[in-house]
């Protein structure tokens, strides 16, 4: 199942900054049902991601009713996703 969605990147702060986009929350209850049968555990859900010509694989978590995206360096920076920003993005649990 796929799901395609726009999104802005926020910023979490703790012992090093990391970067995310958060899942809408209507699609919340379908991505806790998926998460039900392919979660390793506390919800964390195996994705994969695209974002303008990057696909790359992640683990979904969940926060407050929704999930985060996390956003490595590795894929943020070369794609130039500052926080703010707006970003298309597809998910695909068939990983």
């Amino acid at each position: 199942m796929d799901f395609n969605f726009t999104g802005e990147v926020i910023e979490w702060r703790g012992p090093a900054p990391f970067y995310f986009i958060e899942t809408p929350a209507k699609y919340a209850p379908e991505i806790k049902a998926i998460a039900a049968d392919k979660s390793y555990g506390w919800g964390v859900l195996h994705a994969m991601v695209t974002i303008k010509s990057q696909t790359f694989k992640t683990a979904l978590f969940p926060k407050q009713g929704t999930y985060l995206v996390p956003l490595k360096n590795a894929v943020r920076l070369p794609l130039a996703l500052e926080v703010g920003n707006k970003v298309t993005v597809e998910l695909n649990f068939d990983c």
